[in-house]
């Protein structure tokens, strides 16, 4: 989810937090789990800090080890014990469950996204990307602004925000069903099918997809049951050569490679170096497809300059390119 969406779904856990009994009879405990709720449920985002390293880095770790299990402990004591550092009086037990529930639900949400995370790490390395719900969407963030609105003009937040949850607990179902018909869709319409990754749009009758057959990659849009195939891809695997196995070595490839599930690669050679180009499949718009990881080398295989991250027009990724060479 996008930072705003979890913004506002730690206020409606706030809210939703004066079910106990222990938080609605003490005005502090509300405060301090309301303060928790909000912070919690953005607080595994805080991995975002890896881009000041480098895209490689925020690619690797964003979403991987500090949305774990373990982070999500670790997280809500951080959260909880600073709070409690300033409410002594406040009770710690309820503060920390209602700060645990609001960071759970962070990494339970983004599961089901195309971009996912790394949730059962470090039992398994795994992206889990379930992908039947938009980074943002307008229809959950509407509900949750619309229950934080009914609270400030009055409205009791247990109940509000009760049906809020119950609302997009039931629209998940409803997106849950829009995907399986995608994949079956998908499966009847390409054949030898291995895999079918969907990645939703703002638009609910606009999927983009990325098929896996046998033999090829297909990359298709889907719009109210129509089928539209934008690309077809060879499937070629990885060649066992000198330069390829020199571009596996790079930290910004390994990243790639380590976080897309479906990937092709173009090596193009010329007089001075070699470009060997990884083009990640599930994110094409207006014609590009935007996720890569560039690596160039010289004649001896030794790194010039590589690159990964998103960059939407040829000329912005040569920019991006150029200091490093």
């Amino acid at each position: 989810m996008d930072t705003a969406t979890h913004i506002t779904m730690g206020v409606a856990v706030g809210g939703l937090a004066t079910v106990d009994p222990a938080v609605q009879q003490d005005p502090a405990l509300f405060q301090a789990v309301l303060i928790g709720a909000i912070v919690g449920s953005h607080a595994p985002d805080f991995d975002t800090l890896f881009k000041l390293k480098d895209n490689a880095t925020y690619i690797r770790h964003h979403r991987g080890a500090s949305h774990s299990p373990i982070a999500v402990l670790l997280w809500s004591f951080l959260v909880s014990g600073v709070i409690f550092l300033f409410s002594p009086d406040v009770n710690y037990l309820h503060l920390w469950l209602w700060v645990l529930f609001s960071v759970f639900l962070h990494v339970f949400v983004d599961i089901f996204n195309a971009y996912g995370t790394q949730a059962l790490k470090p039992f398994v390395d795994k992206w889990i990307a379930v992908g039947f719900i938009n980074t943002f969407d307008p229809l959950i963030f509407v509900l949750y602004i619309a229950g934080i609105f009914a609270w400030l003009l009055g409205a009791d937040p247990r109940y509000t925000f009760g049906i809020v949850f119950f609302i997009v607990f039931l629209y998940y179902i409803k997106r849950y069903m829009d995907k399986r018909e995608i994949v079956k869709l998908m499966e009847n319409y390409f054949d030898d099918v291995e895999k079918v990754i969907t990645q939703p749009t703002i638009r609910h009758n606009i999927w983009r997809v990325a098929v896996v057959t046998k033999d090829q990659f297909f990359v298709a849009r889907s719009e109210d049951g129509h089928v539209e195939i934008k690309d077809a891809f060879d499937r070629m695997p990885l060649p066992d050569t000198t330069e390829m196995n020199a571009a596996l070595q790079d930290a910004n490839v390994k990243s790639f490679i380590n976080f897309s599930p479906v990937y092709r690669y173009e090596i193009d050679r010329f007089d001075d170096y070699t470009e060997i180009r990884f083009i990640d499949l599930r994110y094409r718009a207006k014609d590009r497809y935007p996720f890569v990881a560039v690596v160039t080398m010289d004649k001896f295989y030794n790194i010039i300059t590589s690159y990964t991250g998103w960059v939407y027009s040829e000329d912005k990724l040569q920019k991006k390119l150029e200091p490093l060479t």
